[in-house]
């Protein structure tokens, strides 16, 4: 190898594949996570993640994104994470974010 040449670091990961967006038909084209965190004054918060399955696309939470809660009870704080999560999948299969 020529003295002053530089080869590229190996690449251990490669770049995620670009996946054209693609709406959900049905709820099953969703993942919901809904869950809870306690607060530190009390109460729970609840916690939610929304994924379209079709192209990977995060729908909750986003930039801005009100928090849940706080509620005297753990669950909930895990039924109204799941009441929004309804709210967004249905408002996301009427009216695709792509």
């Amino acid at each position: 190898m020529p003295f002053g040449k530089r080869i590229g670091k190996p690449k251990l990961f490669h770049s995620k594949l670009i996946v054209p967006p693609l709406p959900g038909m049905t709820a099953d084209d969703y993942a919901v996570y809904a869950s809870y965190r306690p607060s530190p004054g009390g109460g729970y918060y609840g916690t939610l993640k929304v994924v379209r399955k079709t192209d990977n696309r995060l729908l909750f939470p986003f930039a801005g994104a009100p928090s849940l809660g706080p509620f005297p009870t753990k669950h909930e704080g895990v039924a109204a994470a799941e009441a929004v999560a309804h709210s967004i999948v249905e408002g996301d299969i009427t009216n695709p974010e792509l």
